[in-house]
């Protein structure tokens, strides 16, 4: 790190673009690739992003103002050198002067203040408005490519912010003009590599390479335009027809490798095979501790130790999936080891804990009852959020809790709409769930402060509330861990509010001749296709 001559009180992070190891611009070839996705996106916008399968997506059309790294740094993408204050509450970008948006118009400073600023209309985003832009106070241009960012207090997440997808830039002029903002589309244009030119509900999105783009992060694999010149997303949400289509030849390249699939690709000569853990939290069952029977901790324990969940895990992703222990996720910085094998398993201990709760009858199909009423718990999961065959985890779960220990669990797969309403309705007992985000610590702010976006076990916890203010307030990452630690402890051993399963991951499948794939160093997800190209 140096200081910047004649601006002591300032640090300078990092500096310029177009470094390192990234080839140099080379000649874009006319080439098409068609990709088979596992999930349709519900918004196009970036800064409405919330499905972690749809990155990729987002990123192909739409630039950050930062990129992160595997070692979680950051490096320069649309602002190529940025300081920060010794305070920590002025941030000051230089931006690149040589960006524009696919519409033609300008990308400058202007234009970053007015995206962040579009956070702050009513009902836009208001998780991120809540969270990530908590300590946002004011945007000041001080010239073109210069603008001050002013927060209301320290915030160790603001750059890992403007490194996310909602920090990818939209024009100005499409913000204001999109027909369907909330879902974005052709009408709402960024900068990036490629140019979204249409959608078809229920069936592909198609790209077309953006000939002017010579701005790509400071890690990319090469400068200029994108290899590709035209690029087609299929939406196939059955596992089979998907490995069907790649390896007959209709498309070229899949994500979401199904477990019982993996082996008969990475033993084909001409197809390769690519996974990764994904950052940001586990998927896990979150338990509604406003309702009975998860009012009692007792029952929310039982339910954990109902469940072998290393052999439900071999049963349905046949020993390709990692195992979670924590709310965070294994891949993150914030792991805490210390509560691996502590708990899970023990169907001895679920039927004690569940007759010390006074759940000790049973009715003719088995399960158990108390005051005549059967011990049932509800998860109402979103249609275009099931991935990684969930719905077959579920099923598997919930033979194994009614065979050990009488437990009715109730397993409902439903459109968007309906989901949303049985969790504003507080209808359900277990909420699933796993985020993306790749700093674990803006995923449990979301998730577990009283009014966090998504509390979904309408739990709460002072303690747990000030170790994520504390850590969310710090750049110290040695402390943060100590701090997201406590936090880890609190929700899994203390109170048992939620039920850590599986380590989401991401794979890729592709013929041999697809060169340039891999996965996001930040989120551990499928990165864009800037860099992928079709060889020989």
């Amino acid at each position: 790190m140096k200081r910047i001559k004649g601006m002591a009180p300032l640090l300078l992070v990092v500096t310029l673009t177009a470094c390192g190891s990234a080839q140099p611009a080379q000649q874009a070839q006319a080439s098409s690739l068609t990709w088979a996705i596992e999930t349709q996106p519900i918004t196009l916008n970036p800064q409405q992003w919330a499905q972690n399968k749809v990155r990729l997506l987002v990123f192909n059309q739409f630039d950050a103002l930062l990129a992160k790294t595997a070692d979680g740094s950051f490096q320069p993408w649309l602002a190529k050198s940025w300081k920060v204050s010794d305070d920590g509450l002025t941030y000051t970008l230089e931006l690149r002067d040589d960006v524009t948006f696919h519409d033609g118009t300008t990308f400058d400073a202007a234009a970053v203040k007015a995206n962040l600023e579009q956070f702050r209309k009513p009902g836009y985003n208001p998780a991120v408005a809540a969270i990530q832009l908590s300590a946002f106070d004011q945007a000041e241009v001080l010239s073109p490519t210069s603008l001050k960012i002013t927060l209301k207090q320290p915030d160790g997440l603001f750059l890992d912010f403007l490194a996310s997808p909602y920090a990818g830039q939209v024009s100005p002029k499409s913000l204001s003009s999109a027909k369907d903002l909330k879902f974005g589309g052709p009408d709402l244009v960024g900068t990036g590599p490629f140019i979204l030119d249409r959608f078809v509900q229920g069936q592909e999105i198609h790209y077309k390479r953006n000939p002017n783009y010579k701005w790509p992060p400071a890690g990319a694999g090469h400068q200029g335009p994108a290899y590709l010149s035209e690029l087609t997303y299929r939406f196939l949400p059955e596992a089979a027809v998907r490995v069907g289509a790649l390896t007959s030849g209709q498309v070229q390249v899949i994500e979401g490798v199904p477990a019982t699939e993996a082996n008969l690709i990475k033993s084909d000569p001409d197809l390769t095979y690519q996974t990764a853990l994904n950052s940001g939290t586990s998927f896990s069952y979150y338990f509604n501790t406003s309702r009975a029977p998860f009012s009692d901790q007792r029952v929310r324990q039982a339910f954990r130790e109902a469940a072998d969940v290393d052999t439900v895990l071999k049963a349905v992703y046949q020993g390709t999936a990692t195992r979670a222990w924590s709310v965070v996720g294994k891949a993150s910085p914030f792991y805490d080891a210390s509560l691996e094998g502590t708990y899970g398993g023990a169907a001895a201990k679920a039927n004690a804990l569940l007759d010390a709760a006074g759940w000790k009858q049973r009715d003719a199909d088995g399960f158990r009852v108390k005051d005549g009423k059967r011990l049932t718990v509800r998860t109402v999961a979103s249609a275009p959020f099931v991935r990684d065959r969930r719905d077959v985890l579920a099923q598997a779960i919930q033979a194994q809790v009614k065979q050990s220990a009488g437990i009715d669990f109730q397993v409902k797969i439903v459109d968007q709409g309906t989901a949303q309403k049985a969790l504003d309705d507080n209808e359900y007992e277990i909420f699933e769930n796993s985020r993306g985000d790749s700093d674990a610590g803006a995923a449990l702010n979301l998730i577990l402060p009283r009014k966090g976006a998504i509390n979904r076990t309408r739990f709460s916890d002072p303690k747990v509330e000030k170790w994520l203010a504390d850590a969310s307030a710090i750049s110290d990452q040695a402390r943060r861990k100590e701090l997201y630690a406590n936090v880890q402890r609190a929700v899994v051993t203390d109170t048992a509010i939620v039920f850590p399963i599986y380590v989401p991951a991401d794979q890729i499948a592709a013929r041999k001749t697809v060169q340039g794939l891999g996965f996001d160093p930040g989120s551990g997800t499928p990165r864009n296709a800037y860099d992928v190209r079709i060889g020989t």
